[in-house]
């Protein structure tokens, strides 16, 4: 698909209702499930691994039903990156856990902030930004072409987007100095030779060790937050999980551990809101077996 045919989808989607767009990522999601695709088989894969307890029956209906969130997480883009900034802010009500993050705010102090891929990440980001400032880190997109978009849309309530590089890291260390927040996807491989295997949902899970570093030399605070998507568009929830202490004083690989944990706690109040269809555990520790074709 190329980036001009991206963008046009984008801009379309951003003319619909909320409403509307979800409804359209619900047939796209039905059709995902219902035909032969790479999402839907690495999806299978993650949900047989991590539910083991469930029938198939179970996990096949569990499948459908993410299936269906992702369509909607695509068919949401447009709208969350395009459309005014305060359309944005209003559909979004606050949930558990977020009057506790809202005194923390309040009393000027920085936090990392964990971002799992959950529900709607985009809206994380948006809203958090438009509340304290906020530095997160970025990774360009495949297509350079849609880059000026994606960024535009994700810093236009105020955020500042950082590269994965040792620049970018120094930048987030200097935010949190500043007592900004600081965000960080907890759950994305860091590829081979980085971060440390720890356990989620079960299976060895290579996992980044940067926020752990932060939180351990700055002694900062983390939160786990995340938006869940509200049934029939009628917009999104904030979720917010003070992380474990032991997150800033605990050895770096005890630290990841918990990392996990807390977010593995956050994906079982959701499931079928998680991206499933990422290939999590890709990365095998050594003598591992392949988990993907």
């Amino acid at each position: 698909m190329t980036s001009r045919f991206i963008i046009i989808l984008l801009r379309l989607f951003a003319c619909m209702t909320l409403p509307q767009a979800h409804r359209l990522g619900s047939l796209i999601g039905h059709a995902l499930y219902l035909l032969p695709n790479t999402l839907r088989r690495t999806t299978a894969i993650n949900l047989a691994l991590c539910f083991p307890e469930l029938t198939p029956q179970q996990r096949r209906d569990l499948l459908r039903r993410n299936l269906i969130e992702m369509g909607k997480s695509a068919a949401e883009a447009g709208p969350l990156w395009l459309w005014p900034g305060h359309k944005v802010i209003d559909a979004v009500v606050l949930g558990t856990g977020m009057a506790e993050f809202m005194r923390h705010l309040a009393e000027k102090r920085g936090a990392i902030i964990a971002a799992p891929h959950l529900g709607s990440w985009e809206v994380v980001g948006l809203y958090l930004s438009a509340l304290h400032p906020m530095t997160s880190l970025y990774r360009p997109p495949h297509q350079r072409a849609l880059e000026p978009t994606i960024r535009h849309g994700r810093e236009r309530l105020g955020a500042r987007l950082v590269p994965t590089t040792t620049q970018g890291v120094r930048a987030l260390s200097r935010a949190l100095h500043h007592q900004e927040l600081v965000g960080i996807l907890p759950d994305q491989d860091p590829g081979k030779d980085n971060g440390l295997f720890a356990p989620f949902f079960g299976q060895a899970a290579n996992t980044i060790t940067l926020l752990s570093k932060l939180a351990i030399k700055t002694g900062t605070p983390v939160f786990f937050v995340y938006a869940e998507r509200l049934a029939h568009g009628r917009g999104y929830r904030l979720h917010c999980l003070k992380g474990d202490q032991r997150l800033q004083h605990a050895p770096l690989a005890q630290s990841v551990t918990l990392l996990n944990e807390q977010v593995e706690h956050c994906v079982r109040a959701l499931p079928e809101q998680y991206q499933w269809g990422y290939k999590r555990f890709k990365t095998r520790p050594e003598g591992g077996a392949r988990l993907y074709p």
